[in-house]
């Protein structure tokens, strides 16, 4: 490596240190607008080579003009957004400069075993049954399509159906049961999978966003064939959490593969305080999270669990083309439990970080981000106008404000107008909402009283703006 070679690197390390350390000083929220991103990124594509470092420095130029969002910072709630922990980060770098393919034992054999035993502490910390098999693909998503696709495999194969070979014509029907409150990215995979979002028998879910046995009992009542149930640990807007060992008790009465959309509640599991409420999670078939929330380990990075290791592997990869290597017991080839052949070592940063916090440091990151929810659950309760919509299970808060729509909207606004902290709107049961998400290592006590200090002041000047413009505050 030459002397211009390595300037670039040097440069983007200088500029990723500095993005770093100012994370807790610099404003949350973007702030320059599209037209000059435009300036600075478009144009012509360039006749001819330009110097490296220009090409860096105007990345670096991208951030300081505000086009990048300090997301990973302490003091973004907007979504489940997780930090970076810098031993992650620092893995992170070295697969870029490895540039390992990580699909075959081959081609990467020290990713490969790290690989292998990353996906063994993750059953352990999680709990579930010896012999779970494990991929890392590239987020929630993709481990919902792969864990049905692996259902899918399993239920038609006992049908008599090879699903690999000659697709869903002809295959026996099946049943697809979710939860009213289920995430978008479960309709996503099953739209992928060829199955279709609108088929699914929605189960009525409680106040807080559970589905509901008894009405999930009423759904499978009388169903024949193959059925798979998706429940879920941890809504995105309330933090709810299924019964899931209670509805795979009741789904495995019909034969039902249970599937778990874990993205962020799953990590519940790694705390002993936390874990009785995922209490029966391993009694499922299938569950995903992602790595890239609550481990804070770089995007892009989830985690599929499959408890029918043959069916995961069916469903990835059933047969070999003639230049891939036959699979060598003890040797890990992720091709088999991810659907991508050409991947980046997207584990790695996640073995460096279960390494470095170990079981308790895993599991005080999760107990901390919860304790910080109810803080600020608490102190909400305390800015005039403020109403609570749900309980604090996680690391989720839902508060609206003044029982107004707009306001609520406004207040949100300025919230992220202020550059201290930024929080996320939604929707909850036909109402505006503002949401509040605590995932990152670095958020603390004081970032928290801070963040409740801006809403504080949003709540007031947005209401004082509704009074002088003559709408009618809520009584």
């Amino acid at each position: 490596m030459t002397n211009d070679d390595r300037a670039p690197l040097d440069l983007a390390y200088r500029h990723a240190i500095d993005y770093l350390g100012g994370l807790r000083e610099r404003p949350v929220g973007a702030t320059a607008d599209l037209g000059r991103l435009l300036e600075l990124f478009g144009g012509p594509m360039p006749a001819g080579p330009a110097p490296a470092v220009d090409t860096v420095e105007l990345l670096g130029r991208a951030v300081a003009e505000g086009g990048v969002p300090a997301a990973s910072g302490p003091r973004f709630f907007g979504y489940v957004t997780g930090g970076t922990l810098p031993v992650a980060i620092a893995a992170d770098w070295l697969v870029a400069a490895w540039d390992q393919t990580a699909s075959l034992y081959n081609l990467a054999p020290a990713i490969s075993v790290a690989e292998h035993v990353a996906a063994e502490w993750i059953v352990d910390l999680f709990g579930l049954p010896e012999g779970t098999s494990v991929g890392f693909p590239t987020g929630c998503t993709m481990a919902h399509l792969t864990a049905l696709a692996a259902a899918r495999h399993h239920l038609l194969a006992k049908a008599g159906w090879d699903v690999e070979r000659y697709g869903l014509p002809g295959a026996p029907e099946v049943t697809i049961v979710g939860g009213a409150q289920r995430h978008m990215t479960i309709d996503l995979a099953l739209r992928y999978l060829g199955f279709g979002s609108g088929r699914v028998l929605v189960v009525p879910v409680d106040e807080r966003g559970r589905m509901r046995p008894d009405a999930l009992a009423e759904t499978l009542a009388g169903r024949e064939g193959p059925i798979i149930v998706c429940a879920q640990v941890g809504d995105v807007n309330s933090g709810a959490i299924d019964p899931v060992g209670e509805i795979s008790d009741i789904a495995h009465r019909y034969d039902a593969w249970v599937h778990v959309d874990g993205a962020f509640g799953l990590w519940a599991a790694a705390s002993p305080e936390l874990r009785p409420l995922v209490a029966g999670v391993e009694k499922a078939d299938s569950w995903a999270c992602d790595a890239h929330k609550w481990l804070n380990v770089p995007y892009d990075c989830g985690i599929v669990m499959i408890a029918h290791p043959e069916a995961h592997r069916g469903a990835m990869l059933n047969e070999r083309a003639g230049y891939l290597p036959p699979g060598t017991p003890g040797e890990r080839d992720a091709i088999e439990w991810v659907p991508d052949f050409s991947r980046r070592a997207r584990s790695l940063p996640v073995w460096a970080a279960l390494r470095t916090l170990g079981k308790s440091g895993v599991a005080d990151l999760v107990e901390r981000c919860c304790a910080l929810t109810r803080r600020f659950a608490e102190q909400l309760a305390t800015v005039p106008g403020v109403e609570a919509l749900n309980d604090v299970v996680l690391n989720q808060v839902m508060v609206r404000f003044g029982d107004d729509d707009a306001l609520t909207r406004d207040v949100i606004a300025r919230i992220q107008g202020s550059g201290v902290c930024w929080f996320g709107g939604t929707t909850w049961y036909g109402r505006a909402a503002m949401r509040v998400s605590v995932v990152s290592w670095q958020t603390t006590e004081e970032d928290v009283d801070r963040s409740v200090e801006v809403v504080r002041a949003a709540v007031a000047a947005a209401t004082q703006h509704s009074a002088r413009q003559g709408v009618p505050l809520p009584s």
